[in-house]
C-alpha cells in the first residue's frame, strides 16, 4: 500500500481526486492510503437527512456519495482515505468496515485509550469519564439514550465502486469541537463528540497520522 500524506487540503478537490483515482484504476493499480486534514467542512452522506444539519453558519456543506449522515471535518483531525481493491484483499464490505474500526481501536490502544464499537452505529466511541477502562459495553441502561456515557472519537463513511473503496474515516486528535454542535453527528441527536486532547492524550497530528497509517496498512495489506 502506498501511503501519501497530503497535509491540509480543501475537501472538494480531494474528493474529486479520489473519484478520478477510483474511476481510472485497474486490477494492477496499487492500493493507496491518503492522509490529510481539511479546513472546516460539513459533508453530507448520500442518504443524509437535511434535518440533521442544524446551524451550519459559515461552514460549507458538501454533498457526497458516501454512506452515513452529516459529519464535520476540520483542523486537528486525521482524515484517512483508503483506496483499496477489495477483490485483491478477498473481503467484502462488512469485513472492510470491521478492519477499519479495528485499526482505529488499535491506534487508540497505543495511547492507552479503549475504543468501543456500538452495534448499528459505525465509528469508534470512548468513555470520556474513563477513557482507559476496559469494561465491556453491556447495552444502554436507558434505550432513549443509547450513547449515555459515551462520546464519538472517530467517524466512518465509505463508498465502494466496482469493488474499490474511497472516502474513509476521521480520527479527532486535537480540534475545536464546537462545529459538531451545529449538527446531529452522524444523524444522532445529542451525540457527544470528543478528541484525544479532550480525554487527556497529548499528541500531535503527524504522530497520530503515522500510527493510524501503520495500523490501517497492516489491516488492509493482503
Amino acid at each position: 500500500m502506498i501511503v501519501k500524506t497530503l497535509g491540509r487540503v480543501d475537501y472538494l478537490p480531494t474528493l474529486e481526486a479520489m473519484r478520478a483515482f477510483t474511476a481510472t484504476r485497474n486490477a494492477d493499480t496499487p492500493d493507496e492510503l491518503w492522509l490529510c486534514e481539511h479546513p472546516p467542512t460539513f459533508t453530507q452522506g448520500i442518504a443524509g437527512k437535511p434535518e440533521h444539519l442544524l446551524l451550519p453558519g459559515d461552514i460549507p456543506v458538501v454533498p457526497t456519495e458516501r454512506g452515513g449522515q452529516v459529519t464535520y471535518h476540520g483542523p486537528g483531525q486525521v482524515t484517512a482515505y483508503p483506496l483499496v481493491d477489495l477483490r485483491r484483499l478477498g473481503i467484502y464490505v462488512k469485513e472492510y468496515v470491521f478492519r477499519l474500526e479495528t485499526a482505529l481501536i488499535q491506534t487508540l490502544d497505543g495511547y492507552d485509550v479503549t475504543g468501543l464499537r456500538v452495534a448499528g452505529a459505525p465509528g469508534i466511541y470512548v468513555r470520556p469519564a474513563d477513557p482507559g477502562g476496559h469494561a465491556a459495553l453491556t447495552g444502554p441502561t436507558d434505550p432513549t439514550h443509547a450513547f449515555q456515557g459515551l462520546a464519538k472519537i472517530a467517524a466512518l463513511g465509505i463508498k465502494v465502486n466496482r469493488h474499490c473503496t474511497f472516502h474513509g474515516l476521521a480520527l479527532n486528535v486535537a480540534m475545536d469541537l464546537e462545529p459538531f454542535q451545529r449538527i446531529n453527528p452522524c444523524g444522532y441527536q445529542g451525540l457527544e463528540t470528543t478528541s484525544l486532547d479532550k480525554i487527556g492524550v497529548s499528541t500531535d497530528w503527524p504522530t497520530a497520522a503515522s500510527r493510524l497509517a501503520e495500523r490501517l496498512s497492516a489491516q488492509l495489506t493482503p
